[in-house]
Parts: C-alpha cells; sequence; structure tokens
C-alpha cells in the first residue's frame, strides 16, 4: 500500500504547480501528473482550491503565461516548427498577431505576440520559482529595484504596476505567521496516528514564515513502528517534491538519518539536515505540527465514517476468521484479577455492534475458597453464573452473545467449552492469548492468527484489555478497601463507632489514604492524639502497598 493516498479515494495523486521548463516560453499549471521530463514540479499541495489560488495570487506578482491559454500553445506550435530558426520573436509576432486576453489584464507577459524576448522571460521564471520554493525576499527586493528604476527614468506607469505587485506579496506575508525571527527554510512534520491509520501534517517555513500547511492521510498506524511509519513518510513525500529546506525536522530519531540526509541533500545539491527537536520554538512548532495532524485525522474519520467502516469490516473479518454463523452483534469477554487467591474478582464486559456496551458491564465477586491463584476455577464459577437459566432469562443480563471471549491460551479456553457443555450451552468461544495475540478455537490445535493491523484484531484486543481494566480496577477496590478498614481497625482509641464517623466523613478510602493529620482531626469525635495515631498507621500501609504493588504484578 502506499504511504499516503488514502483520502484520493479516485485514485488521483496529490496536485502540483508545474512550470514547463523545456519551452522557450515555459508556462505554469496546475496538475496532478508528476514525472513529465523538462518540467519543475512544486508540491504537493493537499488543497487543490489552495493550489489554484497559489497560482492565480503569482501572476498577479510576476507576469507569466498560463498552460491552459489558448493564444500561448499557438505560440508553442509556432516555436516548434521553426526550431532553431533565428528571430523566433518577430515570427511569433508576424504569425499569431493577436494578444491573449491575460496580457491585456496584465497576467500575461505578451509573449504570444512576441511583446517580451526569451531572456527577459526567462527571468520572470527565475522569479516564480523562487517565489514557489518561498524565497520571497528576493522577488521583493527585485522588485522594488524595478520599481525605483522606472521612477527615476519618469516612467510611473510601470512604477505604479510594480508596486501593485509588491502590495500583492506583503498581503501574502501579513497572512503567514512569522515562526523565526531570522530567514530560515525548513520543514516541521508531525503525526498521529490510531490503531490502523494515521495522520501527517507538513509545516513549510522559508525564509522565517509558515507558507503552507499540508496534511496527508497515511494507511499505516499503530501497527507498524513509529520510526517505519516516520521513514517511510519522508521517503515518499520527498521523492514527489523538489522543494527540500536546509532542515526538516521530526518527533523520532531515525536509524537511517545520515542516509536519508545524504539522499535529500543529493537532490537538493545543497546540504539537508535531519533533527529531532528537544526544546524551544523548534520543539513547539513541531508539536503544534502534531497537533493539527490531529485535528486532520480526526476530520477524515468524521468525514468519511472511518470507524464504522473499519467497525463492520472487523466484524466480518470475525466472522469469517471464527468460523461464525453470523458477525458477533454482541461480544462478551471476561477476565479474571486477584492477588495470590485473594481478592478474587471476574469482569464482563459487553461490545454490541462493535462498540463498549457499559451499561451491560457485570462484575463479580469470586465465591470459591482459593489458596493460590486460579484462574480455570475462577472461569469456570463466572461462566456458571452468568450462563445459568435464571441469568438467560434475565434482561439485566441482556441477550445470548454472538461470541464468548476468554482472556488466556487454549487451557484457559477448555476450562470455558466444558462449563458451557456442563450448562448445555452451544455459544461461540474463543481464546485470546496475551503473549503473541493468538485467538484460539475449540476446533483446531493451531491458533488463527488475525493479520497484523487488521479491523478484526484491533477489535477483539480491545474487548479483552477492556475487560482486563474492568476486572483490575474492581479488584484494586476491594482490596484497597479492606485493607484500609483493616488499618483503622489495628489503630488504639479507634472503635466501629469511631471507624464510620471516619469513614462517613471522607466518603472514599481514596480520600482517607490521602489525608493529612489535620484533615483527619477535623472529624467529629476524633480527637488530636487519634488522628494522629490514624495518619501514622495511614502512611505506613501506603508505604507497604507502594512496595507490594512495586514487588508483583495484578492478574
Amino acid at each position: 500500500h502506499p504511504y499516503f493516498n488514502v483520502d484520493l479515494k479516485d485514485d488521483k495523486s496529490y496536485p502540483f504547480i508545474a512550470i514547463t521548463k523545456s519551452d522557450l516560453f515555459p508556462a505554469i499549471k496546475y496538475t496532478r501528473e508528476r514525472h513529465k521530463p523538462g518540467t519543475r514540479y512544486f508540491g504537493p499541495y493537499t488543497d487543490s482550491r489552495a493550489a489554484r489560488e497559489t497560482i492565480d495570487t503569482l501572476r498577479k506578482v510576476i507576469p507569466i503565461c498560463s498552460a491552459s491559454c489558448a493564444e500561448w500553445r499557438r505560440c508553442r506550435r509556432i516555436v516548434e516548427s521553426h526550431k532553431g530558426e533565428e528571430d523566433i520573436v518577430n515570427m511569433i509576432c508576424a504569425q499569431n498577431g493577436r494578444p491573449c486576453f491575460d496580457f491585456h489584464v496584465g497576467r500575461g507577459p505578451g509573449a504570444c505576440v512576441g511583446a517580451i524576448s526569451p531572456a527577459d522571460y526567462a527571468k520572470n521564471v527565475k522569479r516564480v520559482e523562487r517565489f514557489l520554493s518561498g524565497h520571497r525576499k528576493d522577488v521583493v527586493d527585485e522588485l522594488t529595484s524595478e520599481m525605483t528604476d522606472a521612477a527615476e527614468a519618469l516612467d510611473f506607469e510601470r512604477a505604479a504596476r510594480v508596486k501593485r505587485r509588491l502590495e500583492v506579496i506583503r498581503g501574502l506575508d501579513d497572512r503567514q505567521q512569522v515562526v523565526f525571527p531570522s530567514s530560515v527554510d525548513l520543514d516541521m512534520i508531525g503525526f498521529y496516528r490510531e490503531e490502523t491509520i494515521s495522520a501527517a501534517c507538513v509545516f513549510v517555513v522559508r525564509e522565517g514564515r509558515t507558507v503552507r500547511t499540508c496534511e496527508f492521510i497515511l494507511d499505516k498506524g499503530l501497527d507498524v513502528d513509529e520510526e517505519e511509519l516516520q521513514s517511510g513518510f519522508l521517503k515518499r513525500y520527498y521523492d514527489e517534491t523538489a522543494d527540500i529546506p536546509a532542515e526538516v525536522n521530526l518527533s523520532v530519531e531515525l536509524e537511517d538519518a545520515e542516509a536519508l540526509g545524504e539522499w535529500l541533500s543529493l537532490k537538493r545539491e545543497r546540504s539537508c539536515h535531519l533533527h529531532r527537536p528537544q526544546r524551544g520554538e523548534k520543539h513547539r512548532l513541531l508539536d503544534m505540527a502534531s497537533k493539527n495532524a490531529r485535528h486532520a485525522l480526526m476530520r477524515y474519520m468524521m468525514r468519511t465514517g472511518y470507524a464504522d467502516d473499519r467497525t463492520n469490516r472487523a466484524l466480518l473479518e470475525l466472522e469469517s476468521a471464527l468460523a461464525l454463523p453470523a458477525p458477533p452483534m454482541r461480544i462478551e469477554c471476561f477476565d479474571i484479577s486477584t492477588l495470590h487467591g485473594t481478592f478474587t474478582v471476574a469482569s464482563m464486559v459487553v461490545f454490541t455492534n462493535g462498540h463498549a456496551d457499559k451499561s451491560q458491564y457485570r462484575r463479580f465477586k469470586i465465591q470459591a475458597e482459593l489458596d493460590e491463584a486460579n484462574d480455570f476455577v475462577s472461569m469456570s464459577e463466572v461462566l456458571g453464573r452468568r450462563y445459568a437459566p435464571e441469568r438467560m432469562t434475565d434482561e439485566r443480563f441482556g441477550s445470548r452473545p454472538d461470541l464468548l471471549v476468554v482472556d488466556g491460551g487454549k487451557p484457559q479456553l477448555t476450562a470455558a467449552i466444558k462449563q458451557l457443555e456442563a450448562l448445555g450451552l452451544d455459544i461461540p468461544v474463543c481464546g485470546l492469548a496475551k503473549a503473541d495475540e493468538e485467538v484460539f478455537v475449540p476446533w483446531d490445535e493451531t491458533p488463527v492468527v488475525l493479520p497484523t493491523g487488521s479491523a478484526s484484531l484491533y477489535l477483539i484486543k480491545q474487548v479483552r484489555d477492556e475487560s482486563h481494566r474492568f476486572a483490575i480496577t474492581f479488584h484494586r477496590e476491594l482490596r484497597d478497601k479492606a485493607m484500609t478498614v483493616s488499618v483503622l481497625d489495628d489503630v488504639p482509641g479507634v472503635g466501629p463507632t469511631r471507624k464510620r464517623a471516619i469513614m462517613r466523613h471522607f466518603g472514599s478510602m481514596k480520600r482517607l489514604r490521602t489525608a493529612s493529620e489535620q484533615e483527619i482531626a477535623e472529624v467529629r469525635g476524633i480527637p488530636a492524639d487519634v488522628a494522629k495515631a490514624v495518619h501514622e498507621a495511614l502512611v505506613a500501609w501506603n508505604a507497604e502497598r507502594a512496595e507490594a504493588a512495586a514487588g508483583h504484578s495484578d492478574s
């Protein structure tokens, strides 16, 4: 897949501004073709209207022929038919005779009627190239000098025309943000990634001003390494454009940065370096480019319904990969969380039509007495409770799932199947192993491998991760509540009445654990010495809790 062409569903490439350099009188044009010999291209532009407006503005400043002009094309044919002959200008004047409309309004130089020599026209072309490259100061200096010369020669009409062109350039400068006080030329490239799609935003800074912003939608996302994404985009982008600055700024260090820098320098015919700014104005501007990329991606996804398309694609892919009778419109996923067999809980999360349905989430305290963590016993219990006959008809538990997902590999899947068989239920079930994101199914010993970056893998991982989050949150709530209450039990002077008063005052374990000694003393009926003892006990318990958290991970 190309790294950027997703947004152009009609298979068009991005627009460019081109100058037909191989002609005696080169013309400017808007085009989507890219590789015609003898033509210089500027871009790519992601906004076709902006490209056309740039051409329109440019021709107000520097008279140059348009490739769409019929008189210019006629002039071109005359030149081609008399190639190599002398006095070609008089020949054009004799055979063409009629100036184009653009010449009358000051946007054309009159090449079609021999009103300008090839040498003078070439100067205009050079100005156009510098203008499109962002080097407007040179153009302004030349036009200012031309205006002064015209005024000194008492050619006030020509001086007025040049002055109007200068005013157009100054109007452009007023609309463009000055981001650096010095006249630096650089590109800032920011990225924002979702699971299988991302966006890039290029700030084109020339002579210290942001002259153009380009936004691209990429068909790669979190499914590839960030360095690979940025390197791939950079190669594609600068292969398409001749406008290469002295400095390119990215948010990551590229392993092939040196080779890329040499390639860009070769294309530019001057040195070009890749940088990763860590601080200062460049870092701020790069961060802004990344935010612009995020906004561009959000706009694209909203405009195209990308998220809905991806969800529908995911459900159809799961139906095919897991041999389901229909797309899994209701998915239920279970996960177990425990600390060495204590405070063991289970979560049930529900995704309806590919989206989390939090009103259907359920939490279970595992009732089996466990001396150590036992996911098989815990999973069997929670499935037995969820799919018991009375629950299957309970509206609070919703309808029968189209797919049951258990967090784990083949052993966890086998335990789930046994429990469902004991209940006499035939519900499609699979297990998702954490290690390699492999999907296990009942009929095959080898896992089903969903393609990396596929919509189906993204959805089933999202379901699994949500069930894990929901389970571990409930586990921590129970554990912290029990441990906090037990801490108060061991504080001298705190009996059932004072314990209730403290808990009622703070309202939650989290607030109590972070309370100061003075805040505890504000509880009605708690003397200062008891408040101090409670605070010291909580400080000690918080330290033990942090040490325990560092020593193990929740499951």
